[in-house]
């Protein structure tokens, strides 16, 4: 039986003996090594495993702590000899690179220029040249390629690099070049921003970790379409390219089991790794190349790491003791990045610093200008060919390239290595002649005089050159990076789909979060609509109802269900399959707004529009998952964020941080976000409509609507026969006119869960002081104000002309009569959006839950801070005596009446 040998990656569990280390005992070593194959001949690989775990149980019980050992020795993964053929003209390609090295470096320089500063990176480009660029010749396809094309999440610090290839394949201008980081001025964004730049990037990185953790779950989710049978993505590959620095952050690591679990082969991570964080070595005393190796392979990850070039390899081969490896294996990285910085004479006396390495170095006969520290694998193109072949060909895992290079390559002494070069911006004109020396471009000193008016350099002066890039493109599917929209002539569901929601409920109790439920999966069988719908909760669904779709739609995954459910026997049992379109990925919701803006931005990446429909506990809100979906804007995502059991008294037990008081103003901030509190169920399915108009079909805009729904039952109203759907998008409208006959008036506005305990407040005003109070919904505060700050800034702009009266302020007016009072389930803030816009002469009185949250029932909890129904009526009369209405003992005896003590519960603080 034919034996081939396997590529040494690291996932070959315990590799004790390397191929680079040298054989002290070769015929011994061949009796074990064909003493495993026979067993596997004879007895098949389950045997085999059964004996490597005796010995590895044996060797424990000897004192060989077998664990110790690393999972690889600090060389490459691919043996030299194991390269394949590198496919394209190196030569070409250098001449290639060292454009694109000037061009990244000529851009931040010329936008340190006096009277602009904007600022740039320089260094981290040069460290991933050589990675992007066999790339890009060699790897990644763009859109045009019959199977569909790659997605490329760039490393947002590299940008500079992205815009000179650009320019060299015709695509920018040196107009746009000298207006990077003035995009108020239609320039260049500074970092991979769709919003900004929408023909150009397509996923936003340089959310520190939040690229990394997206990148999973994109692959994840192109697996998702292609199980559905919405989309072939089998020909698709998703490459992330990340910084060894980035990789401290959680989020870049919180989904490597992810990856590894749904066998996600189509994913490609390429960690750079120059050793460097922002402020200096990423783990100084140690090594994060062997870190990283133990975390991917650990997590189930196929592991390349391309560490070394060529010359390394002739001294690997001429190490007969070993000793070089385990100098190499021995080394921290603070101290190799003291290597790059520093002459041969400091290498030779403090790396080659003993007789056998001095010895090896002399056999060697490399000279003291090519010493081989510097000799970094990811600066190789043969080396990071190798790498890119063996990951796009091995099946069954995700597979990650850990390559080392130099921060600062190319740029020379003083940048190259240096801790502060993250930081440092432009180069002086002796360091950019020196620059273009090495580089062997044709730019002559006249032209480096002024360092903020450096050259650009086209290749129109070498055009075999130019032609070989362009050709490349052509080959591989057109330009990268590209984002495309696409918009279709989808028809959406007719109106009377939405009826059902808005006809109340009768006599029975529904939550709103319940509502919102059963509307989607009445959506949901709108056939050629309804599959487009993503369903996406963070292992919530039966608090939310979603497990009443389970045995029906399926929960997605790729292993389909390898078991028999405990609940197979029952109407809602639990199923997962393959094809299934409910994506429940446990508790992350870091994890489900990555697959959301994967779901969200499908109508781009892949020209099919999906509909994700993201439900959440509100209380893990906007403060949580605020980062992602401000990712999620500038990815031009679109989608129902939906905050369920919102408010801070609804979710009673539960207390302190755990009830969601503020996510309202979170979205505030966010221009993408169309925010909306709605208290009834036809409200919802009124916005629910709106959103599904504004967001599919030939029309569709890049906004996410966000909802706050509630878990609280209630009798659900009819929609208002007389009431325009059009005031509920608006945000505000009158929903319960006081029928009492009084001559003392008020006006109070609500949302969610507020509006039942203002309702009864209308009653007992009505009934007991004699005041007409009117009710008015307000699921629209965040639109109200956007809507205000516009109309004033409009009035500022055209000071000649008819000012412009805010909607809020207008439809108030209509009737205004008494005091305004505000309660919500939110604080203060909320209502506090529309204060500064009420009608001439009136003020807004708010009632809302500042504070820590607190554990009780509903009816405690909203006696405590104030949102009761007997305090908003407390409230109202406070304000009729402020106004000369009614004098202070009213109020004072409506607090005996209500027992009222609110010097035992104090307010906005924890109880002592």
């Amino acid at each position: 039986m034919a034996y081939p040998r396997r590529l040494p990656v690291v996932n070959d569990l315990h590799r004790i003996v390397a191929d680079a280390l040298p054989d002290h005992n070769p015929e011994e070593t061949r009796e074990w090594v064909d003493a495993l194959k026979a067993v596997v001949t004879n007895g098949g690989e389950e045997r085999a495993k059964y004996i490597v775990r005796k010995l590895l149980a044996a060797s424990s019980e000897l004192g060989i702590d077998v664990r110790t050992l690393p999972l690889s020795d600090y060389v490459n993964t691919i043996p030299a000899d194991q390269e394949p053929d590198y496919p394209g003209d190196m030569e070409i390609e250098e001449r290639i690179r060292h454009h694109l090295r000037w061009n990244a470096a000529a851009i931040v320089q010329r936008g340190q220029r006096p009277g602009l500063g904007v600022g740039g990176h320089i260094a981290t480009y040069q460290s991933t040249c050589h990675l992007y660029e066999v790339g890009f010749n060699h790897y990644f396809r763009g859109k045009d390629h019959p199977g569909g094309g790659d997605h490329i999440y760039m490393q947002g610090h590299g940008s500079p690099g992205a815009y000179s290839r650009a320019f060299l394949e015709g695509r920018m201008t040196e107009w746009d070049l000298d207006h990077f980081r003035q995009t108020t001025k239609g320039g260049l964004a500074a970092y991979p921003h769709p919003r900004l730049m929408p023909n150009f990037w397509e996923f936003p990185t340089v959310n520190m970790g939040l690229g990394t953790i997206n990148s999973v779950y994109q692959a994840r989710y192109n697996r998702y379409l292609h199980n559905r049978g919405l989309k072939d993505t089998s020909d698709q590959r998703i490459w992330a390219f990340i910084g060894d620095g980035e990789m401290d952050e959680p989020e870049a690591q919180g989904a490597l089991t992810v990856a590894a679990r749904d066998g996600l082969d189509n994913l490609t991570w390429v960690v750079n790794c120059n050793l460097q964080r922002l402020d200096g070595p990423v783990l100084p005393n140690g090594k994060i190349v062997q870190q990283l190796e133990g975390q991917f392979a650990g997590a189930g990850w196929n592991v390349i790491k391309v560490l070394w070039g060529p010359k390394w390899d002739r001294l690997i081969a001429m190490d007969t003791s070993g000793e070089l490896v385990q100098k190499l294996n021995t080394t921290p990285d603070g101290q190799f990045q003291t290597f790059t910085a520093r002459d041969a004479a400091y290498v030779k006396e403090h790396f080659f610093n003993t007789p056998a390495l001095r010895n090896l170095l002399e056999k060697s006969q490399l000279t003291d200008n090519d010493l081989p520290v510097l000799d970094r694998g990811g600066h190789n193109v043969r080396k990071i060919n190798a790498a890119f072949n063996a990951a796009v060909n091995h099946k069954g895992r995700p597979t990650v390239i850990l390559a080392q290079t130099v921060k600062g390559w190319s740029l020379g002494k003083g940048f190259m290595s240096a801790n502060a070069n993250h930081q440092m911006k432009k180069l002086s004109i002796d360091q950019f002649k020196a620059m273009r020396d090495r580089l062997e471009l044709n730019i002559p000193d006249s032209a480096l005089v002024d360092p903020y008016q450096v050259p650009y350099v086209s290749l129109d002066h070498d055009p075999e050159a130019k032609e070989y890039l362009l050709e490349r493109r052509r080959e591989l599917g057109g330009f990268l990076p590209e984002r495309r929209e696409y918009h279709s002539d989808m028809a959406l569901p007719e109106p009377k789909r939405y009826d059902a929601m808005k006809k109340g409920s009768g006599e029975a109790e529904v939550a709103t979060t319940m509502g919102l439920v059963r509307l989607m999966r009445d959506l949901i069988k709108v056939k050629g609509f309804g599959e487009r719908i993503v369903p996406i909760t963070p292992d919530e669904a039966r608090t939310f109802g979603i497990d009443s779709m389970f045995n029906q739609l399926g929960i997605y995954s790729p292993q389909g269900m390898q078991y028999d459910p405990v609940d197979s026997d029952m109407l809602m049992s639990y199923r997962t399959a393959t094809d299934g379109q409910i994506l429940n990925e446990g508790i992350t919701e870091c994890g489900c707004m990555a697959i959301f803006q994967a779901a969200g931005t499908s109508h781009s990446t892949h020209g099919v529009e999906m509909l994700p429909m993201f439900y959440f506990y509100s209380m893990f809100g906007l403060q949580r998952i605020g980062d992602s979906v401000w990712q999620a804007a500038d990815m031009r995502a679109r989608g129902f964020i939906i905050g369920c059991t919102a408010g801070r008294t609804t979710l009673n037990g539960e207390g302190l941080q755990h009830q969601d008081g503020n996510s309202i103003l979170y979205a505030v901030a966010n221009p993408s976000l169309i925010t909306y509190d709605p208290s009834f169920v036809f409200e919802v399915a009124v916005i629910v409509e709106e959103g599904i108009r504004r967001m599919m079909g030939k029309d569709a805009e890049d906004v996410m609507f966000y909802l706050t729904v509630y878990n609280e039952p209630t009798v659900q109203p009819a929609i208002p026969a007389d009431l325009d759907p059009q005031e509920i998008i608006d945000g505000i409208y009158c929903f319960r006119e006081s029928d009492a006959n009084h001559t003392m008036t008020a006006q109070i506005i609500a949302s969610g869960s507020a509006m039942t305990n203002a309702l009864k407040a209308q009653e007992i005003l009505a009934a007991e002081y004699n005041v007409a109070a009117d009710v008015w919904s307000a699921p629209g505060w965040v639109g109200l104000h956007r809507e205000a700050v516009e109309a004033l800034e409009w009035n500022r702009e055209h000071p000649t002309e008819e000012p412009r009266i805010p909607l809020v302020t207008e439809k108030l007016e209509e009737n205004s009569g008494g005091p305004f009072v505000a309660v919500t389930d939110f604080v203060n803030g909320v209502p506090g959006l529309i204060a500064p816009y009420m009608p001439e002469g009136k003020t807004l009185a708010i009632l809302g839950t500042d504070g820590f949250g607190r554990a009780d029932t509903r009816e405690a909890l909203r006696r405590a801070f104030r949102i009761d129904a007997e305090s908003i009526v407390v409230a109202v009369l406070y304000e009729l005596a402020e106004d000369g209405e009614i004098d202070y003992s009213v109020v004072e005896q409506a607090l005996r009446k209500y027992e009222m003590n609110y010097e035992d519960i104090p307010v906005n603080n924890a109880p002592a």
